[in-house]
């Protein structure tokens, strides 16, 4: 019904003029989430990019078994907070190796995921959930609340500042929280209004798991069972504050609640605390979280000013896109998952460990970092001029760089190999994981996305490094094919359409597209830092293997060229459409790539796993290839993994209810569509059609390569 309101809403305002500047506030606050039911998939979550904190419709995490068990978790997340079990048989890394011979040289790689080593490295280090603040009712049955207690529901998260609000009613009583949080630190500010509060009926619990249920890889419950296993220890207390010491093996961190007025504190277990106001009918506090030494917070009221500040500033500046005067039905839409991903990426996306593919809302693979997912995480931030979001992700690559030298040695390799599925330490986990190579150029296409926005001294130096030694280590990937006189990827390797036998398979479209590309960058990096091109990578670019086809269309990689003959070969990522959409179309013919958009489209397994991330990426590419009416239609195709909820999130069929990659791949395609790309077609909005059914405003974006 809301959707429907906005589209009637939109549709009937007249179409404004490209000169006018776009009404930022009006833009982002039509898409506040608003909630008025209990909706497991709905919950609102604040954040500062390194910590966050979701919610249910008490704007606390009330119902969390309830939510994690139909729909998205409730969690408190930092990307600082690690955990890792004791390994009392020493497993390392090589215990899990298995030999590949290929091109003359046998080289082992940690791919027995299902062994014991393997599987204790896979788990960890894992993420730790750091607390659950929860609403506490006392009445006469001591029957804990349940979703049917809370009633008259409206809980909205106003974007332009940071903040949710949730007003409901128990046993008829009017409740009201908000809760916001700190951009400059891990604490929330929360607010409790209630006459349940003055009767002392109604408080907080605040409750300490050990951490997840760590034999799950996927949406893992929270650990309650084992309280003797960790330590919550008061350091501090008085009428106003309780401080804690928190303490799981080797992992330690500091939480802190500090009320405004004088409350009363109670132990309810070794990891939780009630918490009472003394008088009147508000309980306001903050809730702070740090690794080390906790500084005093600001006071509840510092901090939403704080947020309001930080929000406001943030919808102002960087990139805008207005479809208001629209006729499309779907404008609104469009619009909505937009400014939603936007908000989503900018609170999870920005800590001291690149996000894993569920952010800072729930725990997914462990929490580990998926490196060949960073393009579709973090080129967004750039092209929407965002940049400092980005280079935050860069540092931890530019922290673990002497790992990636030591990997690419340990292989025989030159220059950085970068690892892809990793904690915050960058040991690589077993499986499949160490044969990916489409994670290897992304360190190379960000920090170009980055220098193009800023092209200085400044940042050739700052990333210099990274460049080198990823195109350095590129270079020593590929295989001189003497007989075929070209250079050969593979194998063994792992291509981005994750099907094939990875110990025969060679030369995939899109990774060597993507070869000619980054070494291409490389070079020109070279050139700006007034060095000559490294003849070696020229020497392999002017020689790659072609881009492999078949029947006039190209296929996933050469050694198995069965796309368009097996329709068990077409599922999963559609990897070779990436060669021209994501990337500008190294080594493309235009006319060949544009068949096999049309026989993707036609004969694709669209059903049982085609990813979120995968609809945003083909839209590219029918992007690139002038044709926006399908590019459209693709980006917003009704599919099992193409939804987004009331909240934004883009869930995936079966134990991922929340999937990042999504919404930083639908940022970029919009980007593209928008903002357009070097060799686009003059005019704006390139990517939209131009017969009157779109009318489309764009602020602030920067055009891809």
């Amino acid at each position: 019904m809301r959707l429907l309101s906005i589209l009637l809403f939109v549709a009937t305002l007249p179409p404004l003029s490209a000169a006018e500047p776009i009404d930022r506030y009006a833009l982002a606050t039509r898409h506040n989430p608003t909630v008025t039911r209990v909706d497991p998939w709905a919950p609102l979550s604040v954040g500062n990019g390194r910590f966050a904190f979701t919610a249910d419709v008490t704007g606390l995490q009330t119902f969390s078994d309830f939510y994690h068990a139909n729909g998205i978790p409730l969690e408190t997340l930092a990307r600082w907070a690690w955990h890792e079990n004791a390994n009392p048989k020493g497993y390392k890394l090589a215990d899990a190796n298995t030999p590949f011979t290929a091109h003359g040289r046998t080289v082992a790689y940690p791919t027995q995921a299902g062994s014991s080593a393997g599987q204790w490295l896979r788990e960890n280090p894992h993420d730790v959930p750091l607390a659950q603040l929860a609403l506490d009712f006392t009445r006469a049955s001591n029957v804990p609340l349940k979703p049917d207690d809370v009633r008259a529901i409206n809980q909205s998260l106003d974007l332009w500042s940071g903040t949710v609000t949730s007003r409901f009613t128990l046993v008829g009583a009017p409740v009201t929280v908000t809760v916001a949080c700190d951009p400059a630190s891990d604490t929330l500010a929360v607010r409790l209004t209630s006459p349940l509060v003055a009767t002392g009926k109604l408080g907080v619990r605040l409750a300490f798991p050990r951490g997840h249920e760590i034999k799950t890889k996927n949406n893992p419950a929270l650990d309650w069972t084992q309280p003797e296993a960790h330590t919550t220890t008061i350091v501090a207390q008085n009428d106003k504050t309780l401080a804690l010491a928190r303490a799981i093996d080797a992992t330690h961190y500091q939480a802190a609640l500090t009320t405004v007025a004088p409350a009363r504190f109670t132990p309810a277990g070794p990891h939780t605390f009630i918490v009472r106001a003394l008088s009147g009918d508000t309980l306001e506090f903050t809730l702070s979280f740090a690794q080390e030494k906790l500084a005093a917070p600001a006071s509840p009221a510092a901090i939403r000013t704080a947020s309001a500040t930080y929000w406001k500033n943030f919808w102002s500046t960087g990139g805008a896109v207005d479809f208001t005067g629209s006729t499309d039905p779907r404008a609104p839409e469009l619009e909505r998952r937009v400014v939603l991903s936007q908000y989503l990426t900018a609170i999870q996306f920005a800590g001291d460990v690149p996000p894993q593919e569920s952010g800072l809302t729930n725990s997914t693979w462990y929490g580990k970092h998926h490196t060949e997912m960073i393009w579709w995480h973090t080129a967004h931030f750039a092209l929407w001029g965002r940049d400092a979001f980005l280079a935050k992700n860069l540092e931890w690559y530019q922290r673990t760089l002497p790992v990636a030298r030591v990997i690419a040695a340990e292989r025989g390799l030159r220059g950085a190999r970068w690892p892809k599925m990793v904690g915050p330490d960058g040991r690589e986990s077993p499986g499949g994981n160490p044969l990916i190579i489409w994670n290897q150029p992304h360190v190379i296409h960000l920090a170009e996305l980055l220098y193009r926005n800023t092209p200085t001294a400044a940042t050739l130096e700052r990333y210099r490094e990274l460049v080198q030694d990823t195109a350095d280590c590129m270079a020593s990937m590929v295989h001189y094919d003497k007989a075929r006189a070209c250079y050969v990827l593979g194998p063994p390797l792992w291509i981005a359409q994750e099907i094939y036998d990875q110990s025969t398979s060679q030369n995939p479209t899109y990774e060597l597209s993507y070869w000619n590309r980054a070494l291409d960058l490389a070079q020109q990096w070279r050139e700006r830092l007034g060095l000559p091109r490294d003849p070696l990578w020229e020497k392999i670019r002017a020689h790659l293997a072609p881009l492999p086809q078949k029947d006039g269309r190209y296929v996933a990689l050469e050694s198995t060229p069965d796309t368009w003959d097996n329709k068990d070969s077409r599922h999963d990522h559609p990897s070779f459409l990436m060669a021209f959409g994501q990337l500008p179309g190294d080594g493309v013919d235009h006319a060949i790539m544009r068949r096999t958009l049309d026989a993707t489209l036609a004969t694709w397994d669209w059903e049982t796993k085609i990813w979120g991330w995968d609809y945003p990426m083909i839209a590219m590419t029918a992007t690139r290839l002038g044709a926006p009416k399908q590019a459209l239609d693709i980006l917003l195709k009704d599919g099992p993994n193409n939804a987004y909820k009331p909240n934004g999130h883009n869930p995936q069929r079966g134990d991922l209810p929340v999937y990042l990659p999504g919404n930083g791949a639908l940022l970029a395609a919009v980007a593209l569509m928008a903002g357009g790309w070097d060799d686009a077609p003059p005019g704006e909005a390139p990517g939209f059609p131009r017969d009157g059914s779109w009318t489309v405003r764009a602020e602030g974006l920067n055009r891809l390569p």
